[in-house]
């Protein structure tokens, strides 16, 4: 995408066409992500032995902590970055870029390197015991000691490459590892293949992610005439506006990582106190909840690098525009899900495992989940605002505030009140609050926006 692209694309286009070619791309890749998170669980558990089983699940915290890095310096520079296309200030947007590479590159090493020398304690806070701590090394030797690295960058790329408007970039390298994964997985994994079992499946995701970080080094070098991201070492600075700029938004986005996968885990924990039954139910109720989040997820990342340029360009009534026009589309989106969800929970539930007392708790459970749906459409667009305009502070109250002060206290009263099937109404509870508080902060940012505007033309 040349330079005159990219002004159409951000001052010019049409806003449904813009959100569009911005937008889909990456929702697309989030729903490929979706697919790529079961295919570990998905062809180790077709081997049927517990201990390669166990060694995937056991290893997910690590790989899950990854993200708060890829939210660190990926959303940080790349809010950044959009933001300084915005203001013409191109040597912003490349020295944005090339802080957040490195740091990332070098957090990946660091990540990999402190695994490596403390695997034993660092297994044992896993869980894993005398059966599953050699599997389970072995899987995190690729994924963790050699690929901590290549995961971090993969999805920072990613976010550097979208920040500039080319989401179909972005999103061909990210889709590419994940089908990638998904090809190698049986052949490293099943006895048919090399029979490597769980440590085939981390080769596979370390493979893979290398092959989409070589795809977008061959982006970068293809278009680095035309590209304003940048890996040269040589502009790498430690500037304070930089260091404040991406970290201001990229530390709460980090920090609301980890409070989610804090919130999954005592939603787990509670679970787990009524029996195999139910922990399998809400596992599969979370899989299919998953793709509606995801999507509204993806449409929130997508059209980020369209409001940090419009708004730090100064033209406000397409930044409105533009934020009024995805909420109406993808609530109707959202909503459509969600009545499909409550009416069809059993049938849904029913695709994954044929057991009525399965499909009995996790029919319950859907109906609860999907009433919060359109409300945290409206939070992560929120969100997607708040740090596509540099707002961490009121990024990082979002995030305390839906997990710390909202959801996980919910899940305490809820579960006293009503036993098990309360647990499965705690996000709706957040998501209202949050959605109301949402607006509320929205609408005064537009009024603040149009009074400068007003002051501007005056």
């Amino acid at each position: 995408m040349d330079n005159s692209q990219k002004t159409e694309l951000f001052e010019q286009m049409p806003i449904p066409r813009a959100v569009a070619q911005l937008a889909i791309p990456t929702i697309l890749s989030s729903l490929v992500m979706v697919i790529y998170n079961m295919a570990d669980t998905y062809f180790v558990g077709m081997l049927n032995n517990p201990i390669e089983n166990a060694a995937v699940a056991l290893a997910a915290p690590v790989l899950l902590a990854f993200n708060a890095v890829n939210n660190l310096f990926g959303v940080g520079a790349s809010s950044m970055m959009s933001r300084a296309l915005g203001r013409k200030d191109y040597d912003m947007v490349k020295k944005s870029s090339v802080f957040g590479f490195y740091c990332s590159l070098f957090s990946g090493i660091l990540f990999g390197l402190l695994y490596t020398m403390l695997s034993q304690p660092v297994l044992a806070v896993l869980g894993a015991d005398a059966q599953t701590s050699a599997s389970t090394a072995a899987y995190l030797k690729w994924t963790v000691s050699l690929g901590a690295a290549p995961s971090i960058l993969n999805v920072v790329l990613a976010y550097l490459i979208r920040s500039e408007g080319a989401a179909v970039h972005a999103s061909v390298g990210t889709m590419s590892g994940c089908l990638l994964n998904i090809i190698l997985d049986p052949i490293f994994i099943l006895p048919w293949g090399f029979n490597m079992g769980a440590e085939g499946a981390g080769l596979a995701t370390f493979l893979s992610n290398c092959v989409a970080c070589l795809y977008f080094f061959a982006v970068l070098f293809l278009k680095r005439r035309s590209t304003y991201v940048s890996v040269d070492i040589r502009k790498f600075t430690m500037k304070k506006a930089i260091v404040l700029g991406v970290c201001g938004v990229g530390i709460p986005a980090a920090i609301q990582n980890l409070l989610n996968v804090t919130g999954m885990t005592i939603l787990n924990n509670f679970t787990a106190s009524y029996g195999a039954d139910a922990v399998a139910a809400m596992g599969i109720t979370q899989k299919i909840n998953m793709v509606p989040m995801y999507i509204a997820l993806g449409l929130s990342q997508g059209i980020m690098p369209l409001i940090s340029y419009t708004y730090a360009s100064r033209k406000y009534q397409r930044m409105k525009k533009t934020l009024t026009f995805s909420l109406k589309a993808a609530l109707t989106f959202i909503i459509a899900v969600a009545v499909l969800y409550f009416a069809g929970a059993d049938f849904l539930i029913r695709l994954f495992m044929n057991n009525e007392t399965i499909i009995g708790y996790g029919a319950k459970f859907l109906r609860g989940f999907c009433l919060a749906l359109p409300f945290m459409c409206i939070d992560f667009v929120a969100v997607g605002v708040f740090q596509a305009t540099g707002m961490g502070r009121e990024a990082l109250v979002f995030a305390i505030l839906r997990k710390i002060l909202l959801e996980i206290p919910a899940l305490y009263i809820l579960n006293a009140l009503f036993p098990l099937y309360g647990l499965a109404y705690a996000q709706f509870v957040a998501e209202v609050v949050l959605a109301v508080a949402a607006v509320i902060i929205l609408v005064r940012l537009f009024k603040k926006l149009e009074r400068k505007e007003t002051g501007r033309t005056e």
